[in-house]
């Protein structure tokens, strides 16, 4: 697919709206049409008030036929029908004034509309900004660059590091490769000689050779922007709240108008009937309470492009999330530090940072990441080189160290032969640290969980949301495990972007659906969907620009409060549509009995324009949100403490790695062991929980609810105490006797183990309940 088509491809995903800039100018037109007659008649000119009232009517007859004519060839009548016959109805019968009026309603209720989706733009344009336009084909008289719709299956091609894959492929040899863009993963994957490649992905190693097996067209990219564009036009419009309502209130306005006339044989009174029936309400109020709930939910960064995705939002029943970046951090993390007999997990953290900060690789860049929050000071590295696939390798303090995988062929050490089982168990990456040749730590890494989704998922859930589902292309181990955290309803794994497209459109047969996600393989799902949502701060500008909401903060429970304020905005503007056209109802018997000329039924219009607008105003107002406010100080300790459990990691990993020595024998080396975590855990752990105790959850404890409601947390530190203690006494036993006793080894164990579980799931308590309350 060359960059012509792709472009042609792109710009039909959505019409440009040629009537844009109409509304605002009609909306000018028809109040200085009405206010110039107003000046007219006080001036006494009644000729030219008419004629000025007249003219502003002419101004909204002309779109609004035209705007009717649309939603007819739609199948639907839709608000503007009514308004037009009251417009044509008021100059048949010289109302004027009334036609003026109704002029001016329907053009502020078109512009708040038009305001609504401005934005509105779903063109992908990011997918053409990242396909490339060229290849660099080897021949005999060597590489030359190449248009991209010249590549045919067979061709041998060069990939620089740092490009795109051009076209589906074989790799001719081994290739590092950074396959977010299609998976959403962000650890890069080793590719071996001849094993595919899919274009799009990207080269996170050096130079390698590619030989086509596809030409552009033909290949994975080129489906992901197809899939996105079919995706969108067969996506069903969204019936706005207004419309509905039209349905019967616009044929039930013009029976009553011609029983009116019919009866009266008045034409007057039959415009009368349709000038106070004119659904201002749906004209105004609706649209004014959803354009309130779109500058509310604009205040917490949350876009909606416009007011129909709010209503359905405001109505959706299933959820589908992305793992990789939305609920998770989409970046890995260090999960533990193993290390051999003698050497501290900390020094083996600090010695790998220091190797790793010369590298781009996301594992590495995630072990420097952590040292430095732990404030380990790291060393120079010299004579650094990389193997890409492989890992790093260097001289740090005078010795040769190697960061990276650990040779198939090197046999695994007796303290390290259980981290593959734990990293398998914990669906995590090793990292293994070697020194001079011989494995001595290994570094496990894992995308962990946001602090927020726990917490967004329960709000959502409570909010009407029965049905929550993970589409992900990553393993199903890891994607079964984050599920089992979150409580979701169900895990589809190892999907590819057409994959996700189908999950999305069997969900929709049963319920208005959501898909959340953050990656270009998101956005034909996100455009297949009801309703889009993408994770902006960090996703691609082509999840982004195919969604109809984008979370501009880095942020999931974004996602809850948007619901809340579309579900609350929804209900005002029921209420306001509703109760100004039950208002409406009444006056039309009143005009219907002759009672309400045609002005004066418009005068009244306004009033009830008025009254429903002030209602439908309240969805600016600021409602419960869905994260309980907490006070400057609360925040300012939330933050303090959350430096402090990262600050602690290096206590846990010591905690488990003590543990692990006694597992392995419980001579001086294993006492030593323990000797060192309880000095730790004395001297930091156990006065950070006591300061928790005393200084955070007290000033939390308002947001909260009162004191009980960190009652759970505050038994997890009396636990917490408890097993210290008790090390603390199966030290003192060990030095009286001189050594740790056989009936010793598997309580002792026991405690250490227990306070290392208990231990980390109290902080990712604290994180998800606490630490989250805070950006």
């Amino acid at each position: 697919m060359n960059h012509s088509t792709l472009t042609v491809l792109l710009h039909r995903v959505s019409a440009p709206d040629t009537a844009r800039g109409l509304e605002p100018v009609l909306l000018v037109v028809t109040a200085a049409a009405l206010t110039g007659g107003g000046i007219a008649w006080l001036v006494n000119s009644p000729d030219l008030a008419g004629l000025l009232w007249a003219l502003g009517t002419v101004a909204a007859v002309v779109p609004a036929v035209g705007w009717v004519l649309a939603e007819l060839r739609h199948g639907h009548g839709g608000v503007d029908l009514i308004a037009v016959l009251a417009l044509g109805g008021t100059l048949a019968v010289g109302e004027y004034l009334a036609g003026a009026l109704i002029a001016l309603m329907l053009a502020t209720g078109r512009t708040l509309e038009a305001a609504a989706r401005q934005r509105a733009s779903h063109d992908l344009c990011a997918l053409l900004e990242h396909a490339p336009r060229s290849a660099r084909r080897r021949t005999d008289a060597g590489v030359t660059a190449v248009p991209l719709d010249q590549v045919v299956a067979g061709d041998l091609l060069v990939v620089r590091p740092g490009e795109v894959v051009p076209v589906d492929g074989r790799v001719e040899s081994a290739a590092v490769l950074d396959e977010s863009v299609l998976t959403g993963e962000p650890v890069h994957v080793e590719r071996l000689r001849g094993e595919g490649v899919r274009s799009g992905v990207v080269n996170a190693g050096g130079v390698f050779e590619l030989r086509a097996t596809a030409t552009a067209s033909d290949s994975t990219y080129a489906g992901i922007v197809r899939l996105a564009q079919q995706a969108k036009a067969g996506s069903a419009p969204v019936v706005r709240l207004a419309d509905r309502y039209a349905a019967w209130f616009v044929p039930l306005s013009a029976v009553v108008a011609g029983l009116a006339w019919l009866i009266s044989g008045s034409a007057v009174r039959a415009v009368a009937v349709l000038v106070v029936a004119t659904p201002c309400p749906l004209l105004l109020a609706a649209p004014v309470a959803i354009v309130s709930g779109l500058s509310r939910a604009s205040r917490l960064g949350v876009i909606v492009r416009d007011g129909g995705a709010l209503e359905n939002l405001g109505h959706a029943r299933t959820l589908l999330l992305d793992k990789t970046g939305t609920l998770t951090r989409g970046r890995p993390r260090v999960l533990g530090i193993t290390a051999r007999p003698g050497l501290e997990p900390a020094e083996a953290l600090r010695l790998a940072a220091s190797l790793d900060q010369y590298s781009p690789h996301v594992l590495a860049q995630a072990i420097v990441d952590t040292a430095r929050e732990r404030e380990l000071e790291l060393t120079t590295a010299t004579d650094v080189t990389e193997e890409p696939g492989r890992g790093a390798t260097g001289v740090v303090d005078g010795h040769r160290l190697a960061i990276g995988r650990l040779d198939p062929g090197h046999a695994r050490p007796a303290w390290a032969r259980g981290v593959d089982n734990r990293a398998l168990l914990d669906g995590a990456a090793v990292a293994w640290l070697a020194l001079d040749g011989e494995p001595v730590g290994a570094v496990l890494l894992r995308d962990p969980v946001r602090q927020d989704a726990p917490r967004t998922l329960r709000h959502l859930r409570a909010a009407g949301i029965r049905r929550l589902l993970m589409l992900t292309g990553d393993r199903a181990a890891q994607a079964q495990e984050v599920a089992a955290v979150l409580g979701l309803d169900g895990v589809r794994a190892e999907l590819g972007p057409a994959d996700k497209v189908a999950v999305v459109r069997a969900e929709r047969e049963h319920a208005v659906t959501v898909m959340v996600g953050d990656g270009v393989n998101d956005a034909p799902a996100l455009a297949a969907a009801d309703i889009g949502v993408a994770m902006g701060a960090r996703g691609s500008t082509a999840s982004s620009e195919a969604a109809d909401i984008v979370l501009t903060t880095d942020r999931v429970d974004r996602l809850a409060d948007a619901v809340t304020i579309a579900q609350r905005s929804r209900r005002i503007a029921v209420q306001s549509a509703l109760g100004g056209m039950l208002m409406s109802l009444v006056a039309m018997a009143a005009a219907a009995a002759g009672l309400l000329p045609p002005a004066v039924g418009a005068l009244l219009q306004e009033g009830i324009d008025v009254a429903v607008i002030l209602n439908a105003l309240r969805a600016l107002r600021v409602d419960q949100a869905v994260r309980p406010a907490v006070t400057p100080e609360a925040e300012a300790l939330i933050h303090r403490f959350a430096d402090e459990h990262l600050d602690l990691q290096d206590v846990l990993d010591a905690v488990r790695d003590a543990a692990d020595r006694l597992s392995d024998g419980s001579g001086p080396a294993a006492l030593a062991a323990v000797e060192e975590t309880h000095r730790l855990l004395v001297e930091r752990l156990l006065p950070h929980e006591y300061a928790e105790e005393h200084e955070l959850y007290p000033a939390l404890a308002p947001a909260l609810g009162g004191p009980e409601a960190t009652a759970t947390m505050s038994r997890a530190h009396s636990e917490i105490t408890r097993l210290s203690r008790r090390i603390a006494t199966h030290l003192e036993l060990a030095r009286a006797h001189e050594g740790l006793a056989s009936e010793q080894i598997d309580d002792l164990r026991s405690c250490l183990y227990g306070l290392n579980t208990v231990l980390r799931l109290h902080f990712t308590q604290e994180e998800e309940n606490y630490f989250s309350l805070a950006p």
